[in-house]
């Protein structure tokens, strides 16, 4: 079950977390969990690309700072919030928050591989968008549906993620195992529209502020070479491509 406060605006079905400000003061500041140092890249490459888009499914705890952190990734011409591991069926907010479906809040991120590779998208999912070593949680949020996944789209990205936690597991990167789980074979089901772009229509609620706005700046910091200012929006009103 989520341990985000959440209540419903009348007539808008839009989330709004509700924050107590003495939890917040009583927290350790976002900066302070920021990673100091990029991860290595991995060291397992795939082929050489022969299409002009791909698509990578990842799953990282709740997926607005996820949307919204690969959304400022240059190379990346679109992503998008989804449910991926389990049934059609059950691809619903409230129904996926009962956390028993199999599904995870994850993003569908569609990339030029001519510009960023899987690798490096991988990478910034382990340097910056979440914290694989929690089990079944990422930050506040508790519960199957907030787990570290790698959803592969093709046998060649499920050799390279799969190189890749060998790689992170053998050089300790990490203080504790990593829980990442490596799921091929899953659908993926895009979410409702309150929750696409909602990082970039909502900079000034809690708990983007608390949690994923320190993202995109670590982003910017440990890869400034792939951090693009504007957005890649799934409402076009963003600029699209880079």
């Amino acid at each position: 079950m989520t341990s985000r406060c959440f209540r419903r605006v009348a007539g808008k079905g839009i989330c709004i977390l509700a924050v107590a400000a003495s939890v917040l003061a009583a927290s350790p500041a976002p900066s302070d969990a920021e990673p100091s140092r990029a991860l290595p890249a991995p060291v397992a490459a795939g082929e050489a690309p022969k299409a002009t888009s791909e698509t990578a499914v990842l799953a990282g705890g709740c997926f607005w700072g996820v949307q919204g952190v690969f959304q400022h990734v240059a190379g990346v011409t679109g992503a998008v919030s989804g449910y991926a591991g389990g049934d059609k069926t059950t691809a619903h907010y409230t129904v996926v928050g009962r956390g028993d479906t199999g599904h995870a809040e994850a993003v569908r991120i569609s990339f030029d591989p001519a510009k960023i590779s899987y690798g490096k998208i991988l990478q910034i999912f382990f340097s910056v968008v979440h914290d694989p070593t929690e089990l079944d949680r990422q930050g506040p949020d508790t519960g199957r549906q907030y787990r570290s996944a790698i959803f592969p789209q093709s046998d060649e990205q499920a050799h390279i993620a799969r190189a890749y936690l060998t790689q992170l597991d053998a050089a300790a990167v990490f203080p504790a195992p990593i829980a990442t789980t490596l799921e091929p074979g899953k659908s993926f089901f895009p979410a409702e529209s309150y929750h696409q772009d909602f990082l970039e229509r909502n900079p000034d609620h809690p708990y983007i502020v608390y949690n994923d706005l320190p993202k995109i700046a670590a982003l910017k910091r440990l890869f400034p070479a792939l951090y693009r200012e504007k957005p890649a929006l799934v409402s076009g009103s963003g600029e699209r491509a880079m």
